[in-house]
Order: structure tokens, then C-alpha cells, then sequence
């Protein structure tokens, strides 16, 4: 009959699929989560304390995180990458975030902002003129956000004028990470105001254009080793090979690139919480108070049970958008899910951490007070918690409206 038909169906199908657990890491991945880990205990941890405190990047950092191959994990190796999949980078910004998240979002713009922006919109000229060098020596800045145009992004007011070599580009951009290292710059400007949004358009522009002038540093509450700055473009003048993608097409890059950034910015999220977990656990198992271990009285057993649970659940989350997307299957309504829950958790995860030290934890000799500060961050950049919910319920009405 048919149950038995779609029995057989079933069966094939399953042979067809792989039933590995999402958790399940290959090979090539274990050693990659390995290899990544030890860089960042050897490379990371030693200036995560002052690099915080003066809130500047180390600068033997960044040149060995482009020698260790992590700026460019999926550009191919024709154009100077390893090659490597989206989900290799989620687990490397996990990773890294683990020790220090403002590392980690460094490497995380290049990979899931950046990188495939140019892997998927750029010409072949464009490819081979950059993904060599952001593969292996070139930080690269997106974009995007004015002081008018936050969760609103496309009410931006920077233009791109038409002239007889290209373009000139006039405006300011505020919130733009690692603009301070950066040498390339990914630029959104609205090349014909009339059009609205379908003027939008993506350039790629240099740090040494004449016009380009970084502003204002912020003084953060944290990730602190990641620069947030103003850039300022004065007339700056963009050849026309220098449009990513086409004309009046930037909107599209914009929201496109965004997804997976969410994505990674979920992995950033995920890292930081059990970077903290792990702290304090360590702590609480080590503490002693009225004869025994700290972490043997149930008001803490039930509290660190509860935020190890709460962790893995977001941790599933991300690895299935990553699937998703690597799958070429939507993942837009995933995205939303991963951003959204992993920033909640990781700020629940980090204050309960903080608790759980007591009084050494409110100091700085230990990392949970950093990572108390770095987790805010999660529910305002590459859109606010609000701007999530906003997404995943339009997405639900529309399910709903088709059924």
C-alpha cells in the first residue's frame, strides 16, 4: 500500500542523507577547532588583559591571524584562501570568541561580511584584484550604518555622483569596525537619491583615496580591542570597476550579506557564553566554602545545568543556519533564530558567570567582567533583538497567509 511505498521511499532517502548529529564535527574540523584554539591561547590570550585596557588591537595579531590562514577560510586557493566551508568559519569564530570575541568579530567581518559580499558580487576583475590580498594581508571595513541610517540602513544619506571617471562619493559612515586597521573599504552609497533604495549601490574603495578621512574612534563599553570608528569620505573619487555587483544593486549586497553575518555574529555569541562558563566553572569547582566544593550546593548545580543547556540549544541553532545555507536552502527565518537567542544567551551566561565568582568576579583579574561587557553587544549590531523578532514574525505571518 502506500504507507509501504513510503516506506521504501524513506529508506532510500535515508541512505541518501547523512544522519550525523549537527555537533558531529568531521575530521579536517576537529583539527581545525584544535588548531584554532591553541592559536588563540598562544597568540590571543597573552594581550587580551591590555589590549581591553587601551582598548587597541595587539599589533602582532592581526599579521598572524592572516599567516594562520583565518582571514580568508573560504576564498579559494586560486585567490589565496584556504578554501575552506561557511561552517569552518562559524567554528572559528567560536573559537576565537571564546578567548577574546573582539578577535573574534575581526575575523568574523572578514570571513562572513566581507569575503563572500566579494565571492559572491564581484566581477572577476574585482576577485582577482582583491581576494588575494584579503585572503592575506588586508583588513576590509563594511560599510553601511550612518548616524540616520541604523536599523533604518536604507535611509542613508551618503551619495555616489556620476563623473566622467566614475564616481564621487560624499557622506559619513558611523559604527564601522575595524576601520581604524582597515586598507580596504566596502561602501554603500546611493548613486541616484531618486530611485530610493534602487539607487543604492556597493564600491569598493582604498584606504589611500584622497577624501577618505577616519574620524572619531569610540570609546566602547566593550569589545574593546575591535576599532569602531566615523569614516568620512570627502568627495571621494571611485572608478567604475569599482562598483561590487551592479548599479543600484547595493540594497540587494546589503541584506544578502547580512544573513550570514548573523550567523557568525550567533558563533561570536556562542563562544563568548562558554568562554565565561568555562571561567567560572573552573572557579566553582575549585572554590571551597562550608567544607565543600561551591558548585556542590544545588542552587548552583540547577543554575549552571540550566546555562550549559541554554548554550548547547544555541549552539544547535547556528549550526543548522550554517547547514542550511551551505545547503543553498533558506535560512533567512534561521539566521534570525541564531542571532537572536545566542546574543540573549550569551548575556544571560555572562552576567550569571560574573554571580557565580562572587566578589572576584566583579574584578578584572579574572575575564568574566569582560565578557560581561563584550556580550551587550550582541543584541544592537548587525541588527537589534527588535529588528530579529521583527524578521522571524513577518516570516511566520507569511507561512501562515500560504497555508
Amino acid at each position: 500500500g502506500a504507507l509501504a511505498r513510503l516506506s521504501q521511499r524513506l529508506q532510500t532517502s535515508s541512505r541518501m542523507m547523512s544522519s550525523e548529529a549537527l555537533t558531529s564535527l568531521s575530521e579536517d574540523q576537529v583539527m581545525l577547532v584544535d588548531s584554532v584554539s591553541k592559536f588563540a591561547q598562544q597568540n590571543v590570550a597573552p594581550h587580551v588583559y591590555q589590549m581591553d585596557a587601551d582598548a587597541k588591537l595587539d599589533s602582532s595579531i592581526l599579521p598572524k591571524l592572516f599567516e594562520e590562514g583565518l582571514m580568508g577560510i573560504e576564498i579559494p586557493p586560486e585567490y589565496g584562501g584556504v578554501g575552506m566551508s561557511f561552517t569552518d568559519s562559524i567554528l572559528t569564530i567560536e573559537e576565537l570568541a571564546k578567548v577574546d570575541p573582539a578577535i573574534a568579530v575581526i575575523v568574523d567581518i572578514q570571513n562572513t561580511l566581507i569575503n563572500l559580499a566579494f565571492l559572491e558580487w564581484g566581477s572577476e576583475d574585482i576577485k582577482k584584484r582583491y581576494l588575494p590580498r584579503l585572503a592575506t594581508d588586508t583588513l576590509a571595513s563594511f560599510c553601511l550604518s550612518e548616524s540616520g541610517a541604523g536599523s533604518d540602513a536604507f535611509a542613508m544619506k551618503t551619495t555616489a555622483t556620476k563623473t566622467d571617471n566614475g564616481y564621487k562619493i560624499s557622506g559619513s559612515k558611523l559604527w564601522i569596525s575595524n576601520a581604524a586597521e582597515a586598507g580596504l573599504f566596502l561602501v554603500f552609497a546611493n548613486a541616484n537619491p531618486e530611485a530610493g533604495y534602487k539607487g543604492i549601490t556597493a564600491f569598493v574603495v582604498e584606504k589611500d583615496a584622497p577624501g577618505l578621512i577616519i574620524g572619531k574612534k569610540e570609546d566602547k563599553l566593550g569589545i574593546r580591542a575591535s576599532s569602531t570608528c566615523e569614516v568620512v569620505f570627502d568627495e571621494v573619487e571611485v572608478s567604475e570597476d569599482n562598483i561590487l555587483g551592479e548599479l543600484g544593486k547595493g540594497y540587494k549586497i546589503a541584506i544578502e550579506t547580512l544573513n550570514p553575518g548573523r550567523i557568525g555574529i550567533g558563533a561570536q555569541m556562542i563562544g563568548l557564553a562558554q568562554g565565561s562558563y568555562d571561567a567560572a566553572m573552573r572557579y566553582i569547582l575549585d572554590r571551597q566554602q562550608f567544607g565543600k566544593s561551591v558548585a556542590d550546593f544545588q542552587g548552583l548545580e540547577f543554575a549552571y545545568a540550566q546555562a550549559q543547556t541554554e548554550i548547547e540549544a544555541a549552539r544547535l541553532l547556528v549550526l543548522n543556519a550554517a547547514a542550511l545555507r551551505e545547503n543553498d536552502q533558506d535560512y533567512i527565518k534561521q539566521a534570525a533564530f541564531a542571532k537572536l537567542y545566542c546574543a540573549q544567551t550569551a548575556q544571560k551566561v555572562a552576567s550569571l558567570a560574573v554571580e557565580w565568582m562572587g566578589g572576584v568576579g566583579f574584578t578584572k583579574e579574572y575575564p568574566c567582567e569582560k565578557f560581561y561587557r563584550d556580550a551587550k553587544i550582541g543584541s544592537i549590531y548587525e541588527g537589534t533583538s527588535n529588528i530579529h523578532l521583527q524578521t522571524i514574525a513577518k516570516l511566520i505571518k507569511a507561512e501562515y497567509a500560504a497555508k
